[in-house]
């Protein structure tokens, strides 16, 4: 396993998807009262049961494979903030998904070829900013789901706790077995995520903003 500085950056990636999200910070604590908690979702059955070698913040590219992943480039951003709105340092985000084929990265999911050019997990650890970024792919279904990524938030003392992402608009979202049992609609918005193109890119990438509000405020270290 890397140590936490290796889940930082490679190859300027820290810089440039930061950059991206920088347009969307708020000043600490601000809107505090109107920020609504985000919901805690199961972390389903196929968390990696075996941890690819690479966990990084670019799950396009493996290792130093110049093949990318098949699926639209997007760049998830967001951060992490306590109860009160303040962003939360050293929380290590990990996030998985299906690859371009609806495949998970788990040796029980074989109802279709994996994509072994998608890294399917990754891990950034939060700075002072609480900010965390991933280069991956627009989620894509998976049988019997909606498109969703998963999301993991650990910190020291605390157990793991996890969530999903929802693409906004996405139609399956209405038949979605996990999506509908959150009853609170302010609840559900805060799990949903516009998809949107970056401006100027060549190749159709997207960007898409997931902040991520924790129940409780951390002790002052």
């Amino acid at each position: 396993m890397k140590p936490f500085a290796s889940y930082l950056s490679r190859r300027g990636l820290l810089r440039g998807g930061l950059a991206l999200g920088a347009a969307a910070f708020f000043t600490r604590g601000a809107f505090a009262e109107e920020l609504s908690r985000t919901p805690r979702l199961t972390e389903g059955p196929f968390y990696p049961d075996k941890l690819p070698l690479d966990t990084d913040n670019d799950l396009i590219i493996v290792n130093d494979s110049i093949t990318p992943a098949i699926g639209e480039i997007t760049h998830l951003s967001g951060r992490i903030l306590d109860a009160k709105g303040s962003p939360i340092r050293n929380a290590l985000v990990e996030i998985w998904q299906v690859d371009g084929n609806g495949v998970y990265l788990h040796t029980a999911d074989t109802h279709a070829e994996r994509d072994k050019n998608f890294q399917g997990f990754g891990r950034f650890l939060t700075g002072s900013t609480g900010e965390y970024y991933f280069r991956t792919i627009k989620p894509v279904k998976y049988p019997g789901r909606t498109p969703h990524i998963h999301f993991a938030v650990k910190m020291k003392g605390r157990d793991k706790w996890t969530t999903q992402c929802y693409i906004k608009g996405e139609s399956a979202n209405e038949r979605d077995f996990i999506f509908q049992s959150i009853r609170d609609p302010k609840a559900r918005d805060c799990v949903v995520v516009d998809f949107t193109p970056v401006k100027k890119s060549r190749i159709g990438e997207l960007g898409a903003r997931f902040d991520i509000v924790m129940g409780f405020t951390p002790e002052a270290e």
